[in-house]
């Protein structure tokens, strides 16, 4: 249904401005409910005057529509528990906090480790199992509390599709939240550090290609938005980006090519390509 993807863009447009805002994460988080409900209702109402035409049309909406509104009201419910749930006074107590947090995070990816492995892999063959709404009975699932859920709006795995999309920003979100108590990502993650890399080109060009990742999904299969995309560039090219989204509406005005970094990419590897190939 084209005017699906229409509610979507019109979503992902107002949700990118609500997580731009100054505002605080709980202020942010209730409006970012609001903002889901209100799409998941459309899109609801518009399944039930309009059923879909072919099964490929139905897996499409619940494998790859619904699961972004529904992936962030599930992202936005966890950050509001956390907020309101978080210590008031001592750092000690709420790094504790957090890091429980994160270990039922953890647990959650062990449980469904099989489900999100066929979802990382790009599988397909059990897609008219996972997202039909015929084959629901055949996968019970457990409402989540605070989550919207409607019988007939739902497949067997849409709903855990959704949170394991929503548990990817909400790791960054804990982690972000520890960064401000002082705690690095060594005893967050554990991670290997990697050598000091710094940005180059253009700022504009590393916005051209974050938003190129932000739209083809490759990151976090397609949960990650462009503010946490934006703060993981930062972080590892040592580079702050201010106005992201100003310089992106200056990118769209361009009246040369509006894709010109990616273009010069995808030309300058071409070439390389040739050129070792004819030696």
């Amino acid at each position: 249904m084209k005017t699906i993807t229409v509610h979507i863009t019109d979503f992902n447009q107002k949700c990118n401005a609500i997580l731009e805002t100054n505002e605080n994460h709980l202020k942010k988080a209730n409006e970012g409910i609001q903002l889901c409900n209100r799409t998941l209702s459309v899109l609801k109402d518009k399944v039930e005057q309009h059923d879909f035409e072919n099964v490929p049309d139905e897996i499409e909406f619940f494998k790859n529509h619904k699961p972004i509104p529904m992936s962030y009201l599930i992202y936005f419910t966890e950050v509001r528990s956390c907020e309101l749930r978080m210590p008031k006074a001592g750092t000690s107590y709420k790094i504790e906090f957090l890091q429980k947090e994160l270990k039922k995070v953890n647990k959650f990816f062990c449980k469904n480790a099989d489900f999100v492995h066929y979802m990382e892999q790009g599988y397909s063959y059990l897609d008219h199992q996972f997202f039909t709404r015929n084959q629901r009975d055949n996968f019970p699932f457990t409402p989540m509390t605070d989550y919207y859920q409607f019988p007939e709006f739902s497949t067997a795995q849409d709903m855990l599709w959704s949170k394991v999309k929503a548990m990817y920003r909400f790791i960054h979100y804990i982690r972000e939240a520890l960064k401000k108590l002082k705690v690095n990502d060594a005893e967050i993650f554990q991670e290997k550090r990697h050598k000091v890399l710094v940005w180059t080109a253009p700022k504009t060009a590393l916005i051209e290609l974050i938003y190129a990742l932000y739209s083809s999904g490759a990151l976090n299969h397609g949960a990650a938005d462009i503010n946490t995309i934006t703060s993981s560039f930062e972080d590892f090219f040592n580079v702050k980006l201010d106005n992201v989204y100003k310089t992106y509406n200056e990118i769209k005005e361009r009246k040369s090519s509006k894709t010109k970094f990616l273009e010069e990419l995808m030309l300058n590897l071409q070439q390389k390509i040739s050129k070792e190939e004819s030696v």
